[in-house]
């Protein structure tokens, strides 16, 4: 069961003025599933997205980044993004591109735009065709069914084995004017970034500059998505997308450095978090939410090394799901994460508020009790300390349990 995760509160979510979404059934992998979702975006909205770098990547990941380029071009706008569960058009090859390329096509012929200015998008399994017969004729219902206030049920509609729905939303203050951001996303396995099978999309009313919303998704991919691990398998599909339709009324934030920008990234990075944690407490098969946060490093990324050597080790994991304090797992995890010249007699490691490990191996003042008892909750915090600089990283993760085996050997039946 997921781990201190509920759905959201339908009323908690904000419309973002400039958005409107609509869900339909196609019936892609079951009956009467509400598999559709369109998501209709008002003229002049500015769109950014980071993707996975599996070079097996999904077709619409590919056409996304095509017509994402497009724009850039000023080939227009984007103007609607549709979302499909069940099948995740990978590992398809040339036909696999043609059907996400018709499917954009569809979606353009109801708005009156060009196939260019929509933006795929798929989950589910991998190296089956999508079936645009079931998905096209689903899409004029979809488009029936478009409101602002539909946040909740498209959280729903892309849901794959996830079991609780994703979504959040901030407001904030800029210029006087009222913004909301409001995020939804799926995925609860087949997840580790490389983003730069997850999808997210966060959407916000503020007015930024085009030049700017590339740095702005990407440094809050790196902040949250980027910071979040299941399995340690990147997906064929992931795909982080960031929206802002300009609607607040707010001046057009054109400098990084300003103060409108970070506090525009603050509100962005909360939901995004908030998102990208809820995938790691709703792990397949999860009983565990466990934070890894790796302190006193030289730089950041080799805080995140170790920190991701923890967090997918297989052996720290099931010790996790099993509440065995078998902590010398996780000083394996450290020692062998690839940070050539780290001195292990300097580093500390705690579990929870336990000093556990200190001059190279276990603290002297730690008993097998206290490392029982912490590993007994629910969420739990594993912080270690480099001792060789001021950098930092922290990493969310779950246990392995006997479910997560369950699930994916019946993902498909």
């Amino acid at each position: 069961m997921p781990v201190n995760l509920v759905a959201p509160d339908p009323a908690s979510l904000l419309p973002v003025a400039g958005v409107r979404l609509g869900i339909a059934s196609a019936g892609i992998k079951k009956p009467g599933r509400r598999d559709i979702t369109l998501i209709e975006l008002a003229a002049g909205s500015r769109v950014a997205g980071v993707f996975t770098r599996n070079r097996f990547c999904a077709a619409p990941v590919t056409v996304c980044k095509q017509h994402l380029g497009h724009v850039d071009q000023n080939d227009g706008d984007i103007r609607a993004l549709v979302i499909n569960t069940g099948n995740a058009n990978a590992g398809t090859g040339e036909e696999g591109l043609a059907r996400a390329r018709r499917t954009c096509e569809a979606v353009a012929a109801l708005f009156g735009g060009k196939a260019e200015n929509v933006l795929p998008f798929s989950t589910g399994v991998i190296l089956e065709p999508l079936p645009i017969d079931k998905i096209l004729p689903a899409l004029p219902a979809a488009q029936a069914d478009l409101a602002p206030d539909h946040w909740h049920d498209a959280a729903h509609a892309i849901m794959t084995t996830d079991i609780v729905a994703k979504g959040a939303s901030r407001q904030i203050q800029l210029g006087g004017k009222t913004v909301a951001v409001t995020g939804i996303a799926k995925g609860s396995g087949m997840i580790h970034p490389n983003m730069a099978t997850m999808l997210g999309f966060v959407a916000t009313d503020a007015a930024i500059a085009p030049a700017l919303m590339q740095r702005m998704v990407k440094e809050v991919a790196d902040v949250s998505f980027n910071c979040v691990t299941v399995d340690g398998d990147t997906s064929t599909n992931d795909s982080f997308i960031l929206i802002a339709t300009g609607q607040a009324g707010n001046a057009e934030i054109a400098d990084a450095n300003g103060a409108d920008y970070a506090v525009l990234k603050t509100a962005l990075g909360e939901v995004a978090i908030q998102l990208a944690q809820a995938m790691a407490r709703d792990g397949e098969g999860a009983t565990k939410f466990m934070t890894i946060a790796v302190e006193g490093g030289r730089d950041r990324a080799e805080c995140k090394q170790i920190a991701y050597a923890i967090a997918r080790s297989p052996l720290v994991k099931t010790a996790f799901f099993a509440s065995d304090p078998n902590l010398g797992r996780i000083l394996a995890a450290i020692g062998y994460a690839g940070v050539i010249d780290l001195d292990v007699n300097a580093l500390k490691v705690w579990l929870g508020d336990v000093l556990v490990a200190e001059n190279g191996g276990r603290a002297a003042s730690y008993t097998e009790a206290q490392g029982a008892a912490v590993m007994k909750e629910a969420e739990i915090t594993v912080r270690v300390a480099l001792d060789r600089g001021e950098a930092c990283a922290t990493v969310w993760t779950c246990d392995f349990s006997y479910d997560y085996v369950k699930i994916n050997a019946e993902y498909r039946t």
